[in-house]
This record gives C-alpha cells, sequence and structure tokens, in this order.
C-alpha cells in the first residue's frame, strides 16, 4: 500500500489528514470520524495544552505537516485513544518533522527540503533524532530520561549529566551502565531458571489425612519408616481442637500425641535409648469446630518412629480428628534463615527499583515455593491458588470500576476545585482538611476503598494549584492507615481481632474494642499533625518551575509512556506509535524554547485565590449530571452495604462480593458499550502484586517465620521479671507488630500472633490479661503499615494510582516520610497502652 505517489499526491482511496499546530482533543465514542471531526473539548486532566510555536522560534511555522493515512485510520486511531492514557490535545505538527509512509519496507528515514519524513513502523528512527534534537536543546531531555513527576526534582537525564556527550569519560559510564545492565538481566534469569528446576525435580506433597477416633479408653498408634534425607516430621491434626490452654478452667480436655523413635547409637557397645516428644492439644468444647494445628519432631536416626494418640476426656464417647504427616529435609531454623533472605531480596529488588514491585512480589513467590519444593513440602497448584485473598482482589477489582466511572462525570475536578475554595488558598489548611477528612473515613469504610476514592481527587487538585502530587498523596495515606486503627472496622488487623471466638468470650466485643482504640487513635492524630508539618518544613510543595513548564514536562512523560506501551503488532499500531513519538518531538521543541523564556522561580501561595477560583469554576464543571447522579446513587448503596455487612452477620455479602456487584449496576446503568475503556484503567500490576504477596507472605508462613517470630516475642516477654511483665509485654508486643509489620503483610502476621498470644496468656507462669495484649497488636499492626511502601494495601494501592497518572513515588521516597510517622504513631500509642493498663489497671 503506498500513501505517496511520486509527485508527492495523494492516490485515490486515502484521506489526508492535517495535524495542525492547534491542539485537537481525541475522545471516545467517536466512530470513524477520524482526526479530522473532533470538537474542542475541555481537558480532562487539567494539563495546559501546548500552545503553538512563536514565529520566531521556528522558520517553519507556517508550513503545515501532512500524514496520509488510510480511510479507516482515522477510526482505530481514535479508538484506540480510549483504551490508552493520552493527553486530551493530539497535535502531531512539528515545525520542522512530517511523517509519511512511503513502502510496505518502510525504511528508516529520510530528509527532504528541511523536512524529515519518517517511516510509520521504525520509530527508532524517532529517537535518534530526539537525542539529537536534545543535544541541540539540553533543556528538553530525551525520551528515555523523560520528566518522572512534577517536581522538578528529576526533570531528564541532561540535567544529571557528569561528562559531555562523546567524551571518553561518557562513554565509559555508558558501558558501565550497559555491564550493570547487563548483570542484572543475566542474574535474574539465572535465579529464574534454578528455581524452575527445583520445582520440576520434586513432586506436589499432597497431604493424606487419616480419620481416626480416640477416647478415655481407646488410644491410636502407628509406625512409620524413616527417610535417610530427612530432618523433621511434621504432623498435623485437624478437628474440634484450641490453641494453647483450656477455654474454661473446669474443662481440660485434652489429646496427647506421643512421638518416639530410637536415637542414633553413640558406639557399638551402647544400646540406642528410646527419645519421646510429648504434644498436649486441647479439645474445643465445641465438637463441630474444626481447626488445623500443627508441630515438627526432629528425627534422630533411621530407626522407625511410632506415633501414638490418647485422649483424656470427661465423657467416654470417643473424638474424632485427622492426621496427617509428612518429613521435611530442613531443620525449622534453616527454614527461618531461607526465609528471611527471601524477604531481604524482595525489599532489595523493590528499594532499589531493579524491577517492578509487581515483578519483584512474583520472584519472590518463586524462590519461596522452589525452597517449599526443596525441603519436601511443595504445594500444588491448587493449594498455592487458594492462598490468593479473593475478597481482598474482588474489593479492588471493583471499587477501580467503579472510580473509572465516576471519573468521566468531572466530579473530581469539581471537588478539587471545592477544596481549593474552602481553603481559601491556603496550601496547608487543604492538606490539613484532606488528611483528616480521610483519617475518619477510613475508620468506616476499608483503608483500599478511601485511597481509590481519595488520589484522583487530590491529583486533580494539585494539579490546578502547580502543587507536587506525590509528596500530598503519601501524607493521605499515612492518614488514611492511622484513622482505619480507631475502629473495628477500619483495618483488617482489628476485624481478625474482633473476630475471634476466644477473645468475644474473654469480653473483647465490637463497642469495647472501638472506644478503647478510638481514644487512643485520637492521641496519635494530636500528636501526627504537627509531625507531618515539621516532616514538610524544609520540602517545597510546590514546584520549582512555572506551572506551565511542569504541564509540558509531564505532557511529555505521558505521551512517550503511551507510545511505549504501544506495541508495533500492526501498520497501523506502527503508525500511531511513529505520531506519537512525533508529537514527543514537537513538545520538545516547545519545552526547549519555553525554558529560554520563562524563569526558573518557586512559586509562593495563591494571593489571588478569590479570582482563580472563579476562572477554575468555569473551567472544571461537572461534564455529566446525569452519569453522575447514577454514579452517587451506586456508590452510595455501595458504601452502605459496607456498613450493613459489618454490623448485621445477616447479610451474607462481603466486602469484595458488595463491591463487584456496584461495578456490575454501575456498567449496566451507565450503558458502557466500549468495555475496554474501562477495562484499560484498572491497576492490573496492583492486582498482580497484591495476588504475588498473598502467595509470597503464606510461603513465608510455611517456612515457619512468622511463627518464630512470635515465639521468639513468647520467650523474651517470660524471660522479664514478673512485676515488669505486663509492661515489656506491652512494649515488646506493639513493636515487633510494628517492625514486621512494615515488612510484611499484617493480616498473616495478625492471624499468627492472636493464638501465640492466647497462650502465652493461658500460661499459669506468665498469667498476663490478654485485652492489653490485643490492643498492642492491633496498634501495632496498623500503624506499622506506614513504616514502608508495601507495608499496608493502602499505601500500594494509592502508589499504583498516582503511577497511573504520572506522578508514581518510589519506596524511598515513601520511607522518609512514613517511618518516622510510624515510629511517632507507635509511641504515642504504646504510651497510652502503659498509662491506661499499667499506671491505671485497667484490664
Amino acid at each position: 500500500m503506498h500513501l505517496e505517489n511520486k509527485g508527492g499526491r495523494l492516490t485515490a482511496g486515502v484521506r489526508e489528514m492535517e495535524l495542525h499546530q492547534t491542539s485537537v482533543p481525541m475522545t471516545a465514542g467517536l466512530g470513524g470520524q477520524g482526526l479530522e471531526g473532533l470538537s474542542n473539548r475541555k481537558p480532562q486532566h487539567g494539563v495546559s495544552r501546548a500552545d503553538p510555536l512563536n514565529s520566531d522560534s521556528s522558520g517553519l511555522a507556517g508550513q503545515s505537516c501532512w500524514a496520509p493515512v488510510d480511510q479507516d485510520f482515522g477510526s482505530f486511531l481514535t479508538e484506540w485513544r480510549c483504551h490508552s492514557p493520552l493527553p486530551e490535545s493530539f497535535s502531531s505538527r512539528s515545525g520542522d518533522v512530517c511523517f509519511t509512509e512511503s513502502t510496505p519496507l518502510l525504511r528508516n528515514s529520510s530528509t527532504e527540503n528541511g523536512c524529515c519524513y519518517f517511516r510509520g513502523d521504525n520509530p527508532d528512527a524517532l529517537l535518534s533524532v530526539s537525542r539529537r534534537l536534545s543535544a541541540d536543546h539540553p533543556e528538553a531531555g530525551t525520551p528515555e530520561a523523560a520528566w518522572k513527576g512534577p517536581s522538578g526534582e528529576a526533570v531528564d537525564s541532561t540535567e544529571r549529566r557528569e561528562f559531555p556527550v562523546g567524551t571518553p569519560g561518557r562513554l565509559r559510564l555508558s558501558k558501565l551502565r550497559r555491564c550493570v545492565r547487563w548483570l542484572k538481566v543475566t542474574g535474574l534469569f539465572v535465579f529464574v531458571v534454578v528455581c524452575s528446576i527445583s520445582l520440576s525435580l520434586y513432586p506436589d506433597q499432597g497431604k493424606f489425612w487419616q480419620l481416626l477416633s480416640v477416647s478415655p479408653l481407646e488410644s491410636y498408634s502407628m509406625n512409620l519408616s524413616s527417610r535417610a534425607d530427612s530432618t523433621l516430621l511434621q504432623v498435623d491434626l485437624a478437628g474440634a481442637l484450641e490453641v494453647g490452654g483450656p477455654s474454661r478452667p473446669g474443662r481440660d480436655e485434652h489429646v496427647v500425641v506421643e512421638v518416639t523413635q530410637a536415637e542414633a547409637p553413640g558406639s557399638r557397645w551402647r544400646r540406642p535409648q528410646q527419645v519421646t516428644h510429648n504434644w498436649t492439644v486441647f479439645l474445643s468444647p465445641r465438637r463441630s469446630d474444626r481447626l488445623v494445628v500443627s508441630r515438627t519432631f526432629e528425627v534422630l536416626s533411621r530407626e522407625t518412629v511410632s506415633i501414638s494418640i490418647r485422649a483424656s476426656l470427661q465423657q467416654t464417647q470417643p473424638v474424632p480428628l485427622l492426621m496427617a504427616h509428612q518429613y521435611v529435609r530442613a531443620s525449622v531454623e534453616a527454614q527461618v534463615a531461607v526465609a528471611a533472605a527471601i524477604l531481604a531480596a524482595v525489599y532489595a529488588l523493590i528499594i532499589f527499583e531493579i524491577v517492578h514491585r509487581a515483578l519483584a512480589a512474583m520472584l519472590g513467590s518463586l524462590a519461596a515455593l522452589a525452597a517449599l519444593a526443596v525441603i519436601g513440602d511443595r504445594p500444588s497448584l491448587t493449594h498455592v491458588v487458594e492462598w490468593i485473598d479473593f475478597e481482598t482482589l474482588s474489593l479492588l477489582f471493583g471499587m477501580m470500576i467503579l472510580v473509572a466511572i465516576f471519573s468521566e462525570t468531572g466530579f473530581f475536578d469539581y471537588c478539587a476545585v471545592k477544596a481549593y475554595r474552602l481553603s481559601r488558598g491556603r496550601v496547608w489548611v487543604m492538606i490539613t482538611m484532606l488528611c483528616l477528612i480521610a483519617a475518619v473515613l477510613s475508620a468506616f469504610l476499608d483503608n483500599v476503598t478511601t485511597s481509590l476514592l481519595f488520589t484522583p481527587v487530590t491529583i486533580r487538585l494539585c494539579e490546578v494549584l502547580n502543587l507536587d502530587p506525590r509528596q500530598v498523596l503519601i501524607a493521605e495515606v499515612m492518614f488514611t492507615n492511622i484513622g482505619g486503627a480507631a475502629t473495628a472496622i477500619g483495618d483488617p488487623p482489628n476485624v481478625i481481632i474482633v473476630s475471634n471466638q476466644e477473645l468475644r468470650k474473654m469480653g473483647l466485643d465490637f463497642v469495647g474494642f472501638t472506644a478503647h482504640m478510638f481514644v487512643g487513635i485520637c492521641f496519635v492524630l494530636l500528636f501526627s499533625f504537627p509531625l507531618l508539618r515539621l516532616l514538610f518544613w524544609n520540602r517545597k510543595l510546590y514546584n520549582k518551575e512555572p506551572s506551565e513548564i511542569v504541564e509540558l514536562k509531564h505532557e511529555i512523560h505521558v505521551w512517550h509512556l503511551t507510545a511505549q506501551r504501544i506495541s508495533p503488532a500492526s501498520r497501523e499500531e506502527t503508525a500511531v506509535r511513529g505520531l506519537l513519538l512525533g508529537k514527543v518531538l514537537e513538545l520538545q521543541q516547545l519545552l526547549a524554547h519555553r525554558l529560554h523564556t520563562f524563569h526558573r522561580q518557586i512559586s509562593q501561595e495563591d494571593k489571588n485565590w478569590e479570582t482563580n477560583i472563579q476562572e477554575l469554576e468555569r473551567k472544571h464543571r461537572i461534564v455529566d449530571r446525569t452519569l453522575l447522579a447514577k454514579c452517587l446513587t451506586v456508590l452510595g448503596f455501595v458504601i452502605f452495604m459496607f456498613f450493613l455487612s459489618s454490623f448485621f452477620p445477616s447479610i451474607h455479602l462481603d466486602l469484595g462480593w458488595i463491591a463487584i456487584l456496584g461495578a456490575i449496576w454501575l456498567l449496566i446503568l451507565a450503558d458502557i458499550h466500549d468495555f475496554e475503556i474501562i477495562l484499560h484503567r484498572v491497576e492490573w500490576a496492583t492486582l498482580l502484586f497484591f495476588a504475588a504477596l498473598f502467595i509470597l507472605m503464606e510461603a513465608l508462613a510455611h517456612l515457619h517465620l512468622i511463627e518464630y517470630v512470635g515465639e521468639q516475642t513468647a520467650l523474651l516477654i517470660k524471660g522479664v521479671p514478673e512485676d515488669r511483665r505486663l509492661t515489656a509485654a506491652i512494649v515488646l508486643v506493639i513493636w515487633v507488630s510494628a517492625t514486621v509489620s512494615s515488612l510484611i503483610d499484617n493480616i498473616p502476621f495478625t492471624a499468627a500472633m492472636i493464638p501465640v498470644l492466647l497462650s502465652l496468656s493461658r500460661d499459669p507462669e506468665v498469667s498476663l490479661p490478654v485485652p492489653p495484649l490485643m490492643y498492642a497488636l492491633a496498634f501495632g499492626a496498623c500503624l506499622g503499615g506506614n513504616g514502608t511502601l508495601i507495608g499496608a494495601s493502602a499505601n500500594v494501592v494509592c502508589a499504583g494510582v498516582a503511577e497511573q497518572h504520572g506522578y508514581g513515588f518510589s519506596f524511598m521516597e515513601f520511607f522518609r516520610l512514613g517511618f518516622p510517622m510510624m515510629v511517632v504513631s507507635c509511641t504515642v500509642g504504646m504510651c497510652y497502652l502503659l498509662v491506661v493498663h499499667v499506671v491505671m489497671g485497667w484490664n
């Protein structure tokens, strides 16, 4: 297909598309109108569009650039725009850059009469020209190192140049970077290959459960043949069991498991001694309960292992149980060391941004599964899938769909302008209002839902005020985690603690837990707001450059990112990618011109906010009031159902189901025809990260990492003198919980720590009250989420949404603000618990 003949005239059947200097917005649902029939529309992202170059900036300002395309290409391009987060302006005219397709072979590029022609399926030529352009205009930067955010701290690679282009130092630095990249790719590939081989060499170790019946008159016994390569024997029991001591003092019903084996002979004249290990498991008075408990025993020799189970009951009625056993090739200490090494490696990949955090979690999950396979405890694929918390993923997916449709109404822009009016142009008043509202809302909603609703509003508000959204988002999500700890339904660890049946019997109900935590969180908030002001004392919330420069750099970043996401699988996609890269070149020229025109200055607080607010209210209005009414109705019903499901157990719908049903309702009411537009706005990388993280945490639990942390904490508490034991227990539990929750997911840690603390309180040698320990666990698990970027689900969701809008923040950026907030908030919570439970004796 030839789109240009020898004489430069267009052939029949080909429609010309003149790309003027003025921006032509692209909207969804225009069908085959292409690029000619597009009408002006108010930008949804609030970014000031590129003004045309002045006549003195380019000698070709009066020329026009032609891009001949097929008749269906315009409709294809318009339809493709719906699936990509493109800026609303689509101007590919440049003063000295034109695009055309000449032959199906699509050569590199040619220059005729000062106009550079690029073939659609070789966009590398555009990149090369972009590099030459950045050499002529260093201020504009290159597409490969485009602007990373609006703050101006990391604008482009030209600001980080250490050597002039072409010098030996520059060449050596380039070779060093290529070498480091080659080592990274090679090392990770070798690691993945080794893990894959490990998984292929060891089969799935499915557990074979045996049904048995025990009573005071009848016991059960069996003999097992030992294995030469085994170090531990793991025995699992399932049935009406309890963790720790008996729930009622007068009812001591238990089962004793005896594991006997002859130790290895020391000499030929010495007779082997029989070694017996006893394991006592208490029975639940409710025979319908089912709990799985496990314990490992050391294998001393290759001799036969004998297992005997006998029961101590008040009645002679037999008790049914299920038992399974398997041999493990590594000791508990070795498994804990491997698990800690895997967790440290995953954090290294995320902290230094070697790979994306989703890929880092996937690599960690693969390493943990390979370690389980090597030690002889490889789970099946079905079992691994069961480790994923689909309720959380369903909640995320459903709320992402709701927010994606909600954003089409212009409601987020409207809320941003209203918040600007309420703050009367004062930035810190506005930030305090946003953080306080987020904390209050997250006390009654899930933290993930609060982050999904607040992040788009915050980004639009910061764009309007020329603020750095990253700093405001980090502050907002930190107070979301703090506010979630105030009630029994605000954070998953609190839900796990309150829903425990044993704790409810001890008086730890919904109202009492909420009242106790709410008072403590109020004290935490009183200290957190001054600390936030102190943390931002030397940080410039305003961008270092004028808003026009910041928005232009952001637009260059979004255009280049969109071009990279297009895979040149067809001629049309290749042509679109070429057009996008051409747009990047044009905007870089405009950026170079403006950088010579404008002087860098640090913006101050807006003194003319009353004048600006009128202009902003005219620009940012509700786009579709009918759709807004539908969205508000469905979202209000979803939030109302969240409350009902928390207070009324008769509603058999969890949060995931409610979010999914709400998304389906809104999709029907909104009459969405092009469903792929909505799916494109779903944070699939965030969902994949959570799925991989759930598998990683469960695999680390199977490697006894969480159990080991709990046991060591209990040992430390037992070693403290009795008169100081409660104080030491509160301090240790809150700081261990905060530290561990900032490193791993707080949900499995909370679930693992509750039995440990219950067993510790029932130990007659310790005799600690249960409520202070549970409050300390709740404070540490919830507030510890502010320690790192992956410490809480809300952090990851906020980072994913911000990254989709072009304002992603790194692990260290969050850590520099979140870790001090975690230390201060946990200190205040610890002091509150010590005063209430140690000084006042409220136990």
